[in-house]
Formats: structure tokens, C-alpha cells, sequence
């Protein structure tokens, strides 16, 4: 194997491993997307989850529910 064979082997293999970190990056940025779209579906239930609870509490403090002494 002459010194072009050796130079030509390690330029295809520095070639492959950039392939493989490029796919990898896409794979590990596709996983964070996925991520973050399930927190905010999370955030968006906790939030309906609270406007609920609020609700029924101030359903439970009608101020015009109250016996007043007069």
C-alpha cells in the first residue's frame, strides 16, 4: 500500500465519522424538539389544572353568598 492508498483511506474515514456526528447531531436535535414540545403540552395542562382548581374556589367564596349581621 503506497502513501496515496494511506492518505485516501484516512480521508474516507474522516469522511464517514463527520457523516455519522452530522446524523448524530440531527437525531440528538430531534429528540430536544421532541422534548420541548411535550413540556409545553405539560405546561399547558398544569395551567388548565389550575384555572380549574381556581374556579371551583371562588365558586365556594361567593361574596354575595355571605349572611351579613346588620
Amino acid at each position: 500500500m503506497g502513501m496515496k492508498d494511506q492518505f485516501q483511506d484516512k480521508a474516507e474515514q474522516m469522511q464517514q465519522q463527520a457523516k455519522e456526528r452530522m446524523q448524530q447531531g440531527r437525531e440528538r436535535g430531534q429528540q430536544g424538539q421532541e422534548r420541548g414540545e411535550q413540556g409545553q403540552e405539560r405546561g399547558r395542562q398544569g395551567q388548565e389544572r389550575m384555572r380549574d382548581e381556581e374556579s371551583e374556589r371562588r365558586e365556594g367564596q361567593d361574596p354575595l353568598d355571605q349572611d351579613y349581621d346588620i
